[in-house]
């Protein structure tokens, strides 16, 4: 389907839907802040809980940001003890990167305040009908990210 077969409605629901999601991402990590990490600290670390292990490199990708900003972002969470350092038995000139136990306590303890808070925050301000219909736009926003 080429841009010029897209419906204005579609392109309106595009340009709604991803402000609403960055916004709704931005307060998510600011629900799950237990700590001093920033916002792109706490992503990588979630990112890595994700897909362990992972490299510099392709945490980089999937997060959309410079090979060195992820650099000097996982040196933070490995100097915090979050993160450990592996040679990759595959290739000996790339390190593979691992959560320490403390990294996996701190991710868990975030995406658990991240949960708390959405829950709580629809329950405060949605009704019981509202819900239902955001649980209905859900099964169709599914429906858009299915391979």
């Amino acid at each position: 389907m080429s841009p010029k077969t897209v419906s204005p409605a579609a392109v309106t629901a595009a340009q709604a839907l991803r402000v609403v999601v960055g916004r709704l991402r931005r307060q998510m990590q600011d629900a799950s802040a237990v700590g001093e990490l920033t916002s792109a600290q706490a992503s990588a670390l979630a990112r890595l809980a994700m897909s362990e292990p992972s490299s510099t490199s392709l945490l980089a990708g999937a997060e959309r940001v410079r090979p060195q900003s992820m650099a000097a972002t996982v040196a933070a969470l490995e100097k915090l003890g979050f993160v450990r350092r592996e040679a990759d038995p595959d290739d000996g000139r790339r390190q593979l990167l691992f959560l320490t136990p403390a990294g996996r306590t701190y991710g868990q303890g975030a995406r658990a305040s991240r949960h708390e808070w959405l829950a709580r925050t629809l329950a405060q301000r949605l009704t019981e009908p509202e819900l239902a219909v955001v649980n209905e736009a859900l099964v169709l926003l599914e429906r858009v990210v299915e391979s």
